[in-house]
């Protein structure tokens, strides 16, 4: 067989790349006259000087070409072959190759060759075991001057975009070779590369070859691409008349004839007939309601005279679909076992037990008003990212054996994702509560709508708005979706929402929810939810058993006081996470034979220096004016730190840390109320005739805004004036007036919560809030804490500063 253009793996030589020697203009100038070259007649193709191609050859002569040229010099002849396989004789006019890569298969070798210069045979040496002969350089003759250059220019600008519209317009050729032009700026070079790319009798492409002048060369090739190019516009032109004659319906027609038939041969094909046969008794299996029975046969009715090629048959279809793939009349059968499910609850989740409380109290009335039913009520789960509230409604679905669907309302601010669209918008669908049904399959799942607090609203409508239909008992048993356009049941189902805070919900919504509050875990909270939950998980996760590691009591406590300071447990999983992979690593490197105990030594072997000390605190307070806050946050309860100073000026108050109008107005009070009273304070009265103070809160780039900093900001000027430093580990919290009174806050829970993460000992709090300190604060907090109540802000001061 004869050799001719072959797509394989080559395996470079050894210390040669061949992007070196395209580079290389030594190699394409060697003397070449009279050299003896090893000669492979080519079939199908021709090679032209400096390009590059792959080639097959599996004729027994040339692969022993290929093999003594890769031992020689590497340098082999590529001559045309003249007439039929049978004749031996060659084109006199070649190229003479070098061998950049070479693969040997069994039956054949793959080669990649490029092109060095054009030759002519003088003489034939030998035509056993292969064809050798001495050649002669053909040199191209130089058919322009130095003033055509411009004209050289333009004639390789058509060219190139010559050679564009044809690759363009041949859809088997590849895309990439359209940068052919980009890559070659030599005029010989772009010239032979595209001749070599282009589809022509191999005749002409030995012409194009053996013609010298670059400028006559290429002007070949351009007239050879545009006659191909105008070929293929000619073929399109009768392929888009030839099409123009077959009429629409005889297209349809053929092209349905032709789906019907491949159907035929899968055996998915169902006749229309039967169809819609299946369909009507799926439609009496239902036992939909009257409305959406009367609604479903209607559309069945106009199905039976729409063509099946028409698009609105499909509409119909699909809205029929729906229908039937809503559940109607099936519930799943609920646990009412009230010991059974507050232990499983008890299982999955440790501590909340206010909501565990609310939900066994829900399935109570639900056991004694069986026969009638229970309403259900609307549970909106709130608190700080972590304290899992989406794992709780998993676990409420789980106890209480119904189906969990979830969706999550982030960022949605398109009214039709509640309601759907109206049918007569192409795509339209049902709205995500319609959908979540479908996927429950029952009519009474636990339905929870993720991050309510995050809904947004604009011109598209109000999804809030929306929602006041679903989430409302009275309402909800003929909820109407706009696609769905029939009355559908949801008092069945169990909502359960989830919002980080009230403040982004709108009233009515709002009004419509029980609110459950979840505020953060205390350290004891932590530690057992690490041993009962995160540490088997992350376990599991990694692939170690208690053979490869053991957390100790003290190695979880640092990891929950010095690497974490949060209101859940997110950050505490992901450091425990990080030990579990390190030890992993351990064992997979053979460095440990043992179990691996985590104690608080190895917990900062692997998580490093501790990222919060309680030391901080003291060293924060060390000077005067300086007093310790605490705040509520979307992520639970935090701690503050206000700082004062003073510089003359003319008694003016600057406060700076991005604070709200509310808290700037609550340092304006307590610098009023400090200059009001400053003699019972121990001022001078005119104190402030010759400074001015300066109020800052650190973590400037953070909003700060409330009215609960004010005894803080009162204690931090008095501090100031006064000189004295303020209390060690003593936070507070309190509204104060101008009249000195001290008026209760929120977030009471949250705020001592993050006073004691943070090593706190004294914390002062308004004495208006000592019930919400007694009923919500866990008694384990206030053991660590002495909570100091106060009605006036002298009793702070007492407190706060140090005598």
């Amino acid at each position: 067989m004869n050799e001719k253009n072959g797509n394989g793996i080559p395996i470079f030589f050894e210390n040669e790349k061949t992007d070196n020697v395209q580079d290389n203009n030594n190699i394409f100038n060697i003397d070449l006259n009279d050299k003896i070259i090893k000669i492979i007649p080519m079939r199908d193709t021709c090679m032209y000087p400096k390009v590059l191609m792959p080639l097959l050859v599996d004729r027994k002569s040339s692969m022993q070409v290929i093999d003594d040229a890769v031992i020689d010099d590497k340098i082999i002849g590529l001559h045309l072959k003249k007439g039929d396989d049978n004749n031996k004789e060659v084109e006199p006019v070649g190229v003479v190759s070098i061998i950049h890569s070479l693969m040997r298969l069994p039956r054949e070798q793959r080669v990649i060759v490029q092109g060095l210069r054009r030759v002519r045979i003088k003489e034939i040496l030998t035509v056993s075991p292969y064809i050798t002969a001495k050649v002669e350089v053909i040199d191209d003759e130089i058919d322009y001057t130095s003033r055509q250059d411009i004209e050289m220019e333009a004639l390789k600008r058509q060219l190139s975009s010559a050679w564009q519209t044809y690759v363009k317009a041949n859809n088997n050729m590849p895309e990439e070779l359209a940068g052919i032009p980009l890559n070659f700026t030599e005029f010989d070079v772009l010239t032979d590369t595209i001749a070599l790319h282009l589809p022509l009798d191999i005749s002409v492409k030995q012409d194009i070859l053996e013609t010298r002048g670059i400028r006559k060369r290429m002007s070949k090739v351009l007239s050879c691409i545009l006659r191909e190019v105008e070929l293929f516009e000619l073929g399109a032109k009768i392929q888009h008349d030839a099409h123009g004659e077959i009429s629409k319906s005889q297209k349809e027609y053929f092209l349905r004839e032709q789906i019907k038939a491949i159907k035929r041969e899968l055996g998915d094909f169902v006749d229309p007939e039967n169809e819609l046969e299946a369909i009507e008794k799926k439609i009496e299996d239902a036992h939909m309601p009257p409305e959406a029975d009367k609604q479903a046969r209607k559309e069945l009715s106009r199905l039976e005279r729409i063509n099946p090629a028409s698009p609105e048959y499909t509409v119909a279809m699909t809205y029929i679909d729906w229908l039937l793939s809503l559940p109607w009349n099936k519930y799943t059968e609920e646990n009412i076992d009230i010991k059974e499910v507050k232990k499983s609850l008890d299982r999955d989740h440790y501590g909340l037990e206010d909501i565990k409380d609310r939900i066994l109290e829900y399935l109570s009335v639900v056991k004694f008003k069986k026969d009638k039913g229970a309403r259900h009520p609307i549970l909106c789960l709130v608190g700080p990212p972590g304290v899992g509230k989406t794992s709780l409604g998993k676990s409420i679905a789980n106890a209480i054996g119904r189906k969990f669907v979830r969706i999550s309302l982030g960022g949605v601010r398109d009214e039709a994702e509640i309601r759907g669209h109206r049918r007569t918008y192409i795509g339209a669908l049902p709205g995500q509560i319609i959908q979540g049904m479908k996927r429950a399959e029952t009519c009474n799942p636990l339905f929870m709508l993720d991050e309510i607090d995050k809904l947004n609203s604009d011109m598209r409508g109000d999804p809030a708005s929306a929602l006041l239909e679903v989430l409302d008992p009275e309402q909800n048993s003929s909820f109407r979706d706009h696609y769905i356009e029939v009355t559908y049941d949801l008092s069945k189902v169990f909502f359960v929402t989830t919002a980080n805070t009230l403040e982004t919900i709108s009233g009515p919504l709002r009004d419509r929810m029980e609110i459950l509050e979840l505020s953060g875990y205390t350290e004891e909270e932590k530690y057992e939810i690490a041993k009962r939950h995160l540490i088997p998980k992350q376990l599991e996760e990694h692939g170690l058993t208690k053979q490869h590691i053991s957390f100790v009591k003290e190695g979880i406590l640092e990891i929950i006081r010095s690497f974490t300071r949060e209101a859940g447990v997110r950050t505490l999983e992901r450091k425990i996470a990080s030990v579990c992979r390190k030890t992993a690593r351990l064992w997979a490197e053979g460095e440990v034979d043992s179990v691996v105990k985590i104690n608080k030594k190895k917990v900062q072997e692997y998580l490093g220096a501790p990222r919060f000390v309680t030391e901080e605190l003291d060293d924060r307070v060390k000077i005067p004016g300086v007093m310790v806050g605490m705040a509520w946050t979307m992520a639970g309860g935090d701690i503050l730190y206000i700082e004062a100073t003073k510089m003359a000026g003319k008694g003016n108050l600057q406060v700076t840390g991005q604070l709200g109008d509310v808290m700037k107005e609550s340092a304006q009070i307590a610098y009023s109320y400090i200059k009001a009273n400053a003699e019972s304070l121990g001022l001078s009265p005119n104190f402030y005739d010759n400074i001015d103070i300066h109020i800052h809160v650190p973590a400037g780039a953070t909003p700060k805004d409330g009215p609960s900093a004010g005894i803080t900001l009162a204690c931090a000027i008095l501090s100031l004036l006064t000189n004295k430093k303020a209390t060690n580990r003593l936070s507070m919290t309190g509204e104060l007036t101008l009249r000195g009174k001290v008026l209760p806050i929120g977030g009471v829970k949250e705020k001592l919560l993050a006073a004691s993460r943070v090593g706190i000992k004294d914390v002062i709090v308004p004495k208006a809030n000592m019930k919400d300190v007694n009923e919500d604060v866990p008694p384990q907090i206030l053991e660590k804490l002495n909570v100091h109540y106060v009605d006036d802000v002298h009793e702070a001061f007492d407190l706060a500063i140090s005598k």
